[in-house]
């Protein structure tokens, strides 16, 4: 186990991965009834373990599933709490020109972490497989009203929004125990929410919705800091910022100036995996509100295309973001993962392995 000053690594990888054909077969079979779950799962374990020695083969210090058993980046943990239950029903989530498949989460009761949560043997799966560092990546606390606002409760008692955020905060800081217990010591909070909160249009739907889009970034800062407050001393928490990802497309644009000083000195994690890959996310000034002692990975090689970035482009904007923001304070990585569902993005797994090879080979170089 690395210590926790390495932590994120100088290149560094967002999570999920895209899925191999063997894989996608199997859930196929599965979905129509022709093997097992038990059959599925030795598939999954034979698929990652071959995943985890991929990654630590092309030099990176951290490994994940690539969430390998998942279908969404998020609705699968959801899924599994209790007083939460997961719907086929009513539309997809809406993405630039696509929409996802139908998959709603309903509130219908007090919602809690239970210690026999799937998740926490794939994490178990994943540490006894990898013989570099572990990562865990599981939804912010922020996602789960923000997809589904107070439509989603069928429990009476949510009525005031404030008992929902009170348990939220509670079950995240079950689940950050949990999965501390059972030795995970690199944590990552996906969180669409905070750049969702600088895009006019996400700010607008909120609003239109009956949210005030202040009180909720305000709620969702209380509900995170709640569940990471009791952490192990040598458990580094991130969280990685994403603008929507599915099948290469997008949701919000906006660069970062209107959440950085509250989501870099008002949370209390270690790090961020920011994007920085096109026009849509801004520039570096926001960077200026790091505070000493915690990290920005620098999102900057896209997972949304094959192309491959120039080496010498990502030094030179490494180089514009240390403007604002000290080296040392920053790493590297591609901007999201390549696969936040089980679809994936419109991209070749060598062309995938490559933007990772090419992380791996830029962070030596800048960071001697």
């Amino acid at each position: 186990m690395v210590s926790k000053e390495q932590v994120p690594f100088r290149a560094d990888q967002v999570g999920s991965l895209l899925r191999t054909k063997a894989l996608k077969d199997a859930r196929a079979r599965f979905r129509a009834n022709e093997i097992t779950a038990d059959e599925l799962r030795a598939i999954e374990d034979r698929e990652i373990a071959a995943l985890v020695r991929h990654q630590e083969d092309i030099g990176l210090e951290v490994a994940t599933d690539g969430e390998f058993r998942r279908t969404f980046w998020h609705y699968d943990f959801f899924d599994k709490l209790d007083g939460v239950e997961g719907r086929t029903d009513g539309a997809g989530i809406q993405f630039q020109g696509t929409q996802t498949i139908a998959w709603h989460m309903h509130v219908v009761g007090p919602i809690r972490f239970n210690r026999n949560h799937p998740m926490l043997d794939h994490f178990r799966f994943l540490k006894k497989t990898a013989k570099v560092d572990p990562k865990m990546t599981i939804p912010s606390p922020s996602m789960l009203y923000y997809r589904g606002g107070r439509s989603m409760f069928e429990y009476d008692g949510y009525k005031d929004i404030g008992a929902y955020y009170a348990d939220m905060g509670k079950t995240y800081a079950d689940a950050v125990g949990a999965f501390a217990d059972a030795g995970c010591r690199y944590l990552q909070l996906d969180d669409v929410s905070f750049a969702y909160f600088c895009d006019t249009a996400q700010r607008k739907m909120l609003t239109d919705r009956g949210d005030d889009p202040d009180e909720q970034m305000e709620a969702n800062i209380g509900m995170i800091n709640a569940g990471v407050k009791d952490r192990p001393k040598d458990m580094v928490v991130t969280m990685h910022l994403c603008r929507g990802n599915f099948r290469s497309t997008f949701i919000a644009s906006g660069g970062y100036e209107p959440v950085a000083d509250a989501l870099f000195n008002r949370i209390d994690v270690e790090g961020y995996f920011m994007e920085w890959d096109n026009d849509r996310s801004g520039g570096f000034e926001p960077l200026r509100f790091l505070p000493k002692g915690k990290t920005v990975v620098l999102g900057l090689v896209t997972s949304k295309t094959g192309e491959i970035e120039k080496k010498d482009d990502l030094k030179r904007r490494i180089d514009e973001a240390a403007k604002y923001a000290p080296l040392e304070q920053l790493c590297l990585s591609p901007q999201c993962g390549f696969a936040s569902t089980e679809e994936g993005n419109a991209l070749a797994e060598d062309e995938q392995w490559r933007k990772l090879e090419l992380v791996v080979e830029t962070a030596r170089e800048v960071w001697v």
